[in-house]
């Protein structure tokens, strides 16, 4: 009973001390799709991603209220680091949702303008006393800048300002240092273009007083030990074994950083009751590591800490396993075609093309001996055959002819026209059927890495792009366009697996089917070799026009140093190289996160995200018409 009343009570106490309005709160997911591209629009890194922040501690004035709540101690802040831009999971400070959906694109635009990009802590100065004084200093710089390179955002900026300040403590309230602080405050929110620090106020307290300001970003740069350091890579990546929760899989946290002692499995502490740890501090004990499949609870504290204390350890998390996989035996594996391919490879960090830097390694899968279209797939073919056989290529008419099978209606009124104004040329009033052939190639280029054997509802990826490989074969078929279907997966640059499952060169048949049925998820997603070779590949057909579709589930990515911005960068080299070579290339994705970093692969009109994985069979198809009428 005393449980539950207390439960009430603190619920209740928390609503009545929240400052926020809840009822006009606006979150990053309603927002998520048009800050990247403004941020990115802005100047901002293209390949960051738009991430939720973590919270920051200040030493502002509380209330009462929020004393007796034991709140109001923290708050979310925006930054950037070279990943991500983290904005504050949800922002409720102002009345009006309008309000707050203008601060989320102010941050993002400040966020873009940052001077250094990411905030260069020294590290001498890890106090927080000198991060808010560089705070202060870097966000004054910063809206300096954009202002003065965007001066239309001065209205959007005035606008949050005077309604930011009379949520802000009122002066008059406060005394001493506090009072200082927050009038300082104040005027370098109306004055952006003066710096206002109240030099009379020492660091120390400076930061003990000051209240949050929603208009800036966080005063403490993210703490070097809080990013990975390169040598843990590749630890780096999640082996698929378990689902993280969508809430919490793009939270940053501060971190500190803390090696577990390997040779200590435990240890004596002599405490008084009084003083026990509270579960936010550690302890550098070795304890024995046990699998807790009960994570939401901890995912709720770990949202509620400021900050999060990791450390090594020679025994792996479940959930954050990378696999070196091994290649399987040779007399396992797909027949090799070829003793490999040398690929370049783009390395953004120099800013070069480093020549045979890849081994490509074309395959045949071995295949299932004559296989059959799945029962369950037929239907939906055969009503695709008869779509695609009007895309066969039927007789046309040419206008404005000499002499033709009919006349031309069109050319027989401008003529009349013509001739009531003066018009005396020789007139072409008739129109001949003529036959018009498409000239068209079409190769698809699907990912067949390990991350397709997850679950999407009651199947495996790989099923949906297995089904989603016949369709468009069956459809394909039924027109006279050439296509090639290939598979890709990789381990490491030396090993890229490029699965042959239909040649263009070859019909459509049961032999092809059967190299589909036995489709199965390979390794890693090296993107750039991949579509190097397609290129190649789609390059040699006799076609007016060339068409690269490639489907995936995931971005770029591999055991080596083909991560994050790197596998990026080199896939979007790639790309453009297609496109200049006359190649259309065009991305189908199931990845929801692919607008964090595919406008910038692939353009914004260079890629499309199906959202029900379930739906790519049908859907696939329908894009290739799509794409084709355009051309």
């Amino acid at each position: 009973m005393e449980e539950w009343v207390g439960g009430i009570w603190d619920r209740f106490i928390r609503r009545a001390a929240h400052r926020g309005f809840p009822s006009a709160a606006v979150e990053l997911n309603a927002v998520r799709s048009s800050i990247g591209p403004y941020f990115r629009a802005l100047g901002g890194n293209p390949v960051a991603g738009i991430k939720s922040g973590s919270l920051q501690s200040h030493g502002g004035p509380r209330r009462w209220l929020e004393r007796v709540a034991g709140t109001g101690m923290r708050h979310e802040v925006a930054w950037i680091d070279a990943e991500a831009l983290y904005l504050p999971e949800k922002i409720d400070h102002f009345a009006e949702p309008e309000l707050n959906r203008e601060l989320y694109f102010w941050l993002a635009a400040l966020a873009a303008f940052s001077q250094q990009g990411v905030f260069q802590q020294d590290a001498s100065q890890k106090e927080w006393p000198r991060q808010s004084i560089d705070g202060w200093q870097r966000n004054v710089g910063e809206i300096r800048t954009l202002l003065a390179a965007l001066p239309g955002l001065r209205q959007r900026y005035m606008r949050l300002v005077q309604a930011h300040l009379p949520l802000r403590p009122a002066p008059e309230s406060l005394s001493g240092t506090a009072r200082s602080v927050e009038v300082a405050v104040r005027n370098q929110l109306l004055n952006p273009d003066q710096e206002h620090f109240p030099v009379d106020v020492c660091a120390d307290q400076c930061f003990r007083f000051l209240w949050p300001v929603a208009l800036w970003l966080r005063l403490d740069a993210p703490s070097s030990q809080a990013l990975r350091k390169s040598g843990d890579a590749a630890n780096d990546e999640s082996g698929g074994g378990s689902e993280r929760n969508e809430d919490h899989a793009d939270r940053r946290f501060r971190a500190r950083d803390n090696d577990a002692q390997e040779e200590k499995n435990g240890m004596l502490m002599l405490f008084r009751a009084e003083s026990v740890f509270s579960w936010e501090e550690y302890v550098r004990v070795n304890r024995p590591q046990e699998e807790d499949e009960d994570t939401d609870d901890a995912l709720l504290r770990a949202k509620d800490m400021e900050t999060l204390t990791v450390s090594r350890s020679s025994r792996p998390g479940k959930s954050r396993v990378r696999f070196d996989l091994d290649l399987p035996a040779s007399d396992m594996d797909d027949t090799p075609l070829g003793p490999g391919l040398r690929l370049p490879e783009w390395d953004y960090r120099k800013q070069q093309l480093i020549p045979e830097f890849c081994c490509l390694e074309p395959l045949l899968p071995k295949a299932e001996p004559l296989a059959l279209l799945p029962l369950g797939l037929r239907p939906v073919a055969a009503r695709l055959r008869r779509q695609f056989e009007s895309l066969v290529a039927q007789p046309g008419w040419r206008t404005r002819c000499a002499e033709g099978e009919e006349l031309d209606m069109d050319a027989c009124l401008n003529f009349l026209t013509d001739l009531q104004h003066g018009g005396v040329a020789e007139p072409d009033l008739w129109r001949a059927r003529v036959s018009q052939q498409r000239s068209l190639a079409c190769l698809l280029l699907a990912d067949i890495s390990l991350s397709t054997d997850t679950w999407v509802g009651e199947r495996r990826v790989i099923d949906v792009v297995r089904d989603s490989l016949f369709l468009f074969a069956e459809a394909m078929s039924a027109t006279r366009d050439a296509f090639g279907i290939y598979g890709f997966s990789s381990v490491k640059r030396q090993h890229v697996r490029y699965h042959l499952l239909k040649d263009f060169s070859e019909p459509y048949g049961a032999e092809v089917r059967g190299r589909i049925q036995a489709l199965k998820p390979g390794f890693y997603t090296r993107f750039g070799a991949a579509i190097r070779h397609s290129c190649v590949v789609i390059k040699g057909q006799a076609a007016e026009k060339r068409l690269l579709l490639v489907v995936t589930d995931g971005k770029p990515n591999d055991l080596d140093h083909y991560e994050g911005r790197y596998g990026i960068e080199d896939t979007r080299q790639a790309v453009i190289a297609a496109r200049e070579m006359g190649i259309t290339v065009f991305c189908v994705t199931i990845d929801k996160k692919a607008a964090d970093y595919l406008p910038y692969v692939f353009g914004s009109q260079g890629f499309v995200m199906v959202e029900n994985a379930n739906d790519l069979p049908r859907l696939l198809p329908r894009l290739y018409v799509q794409l084709t009428r355009k051309r």
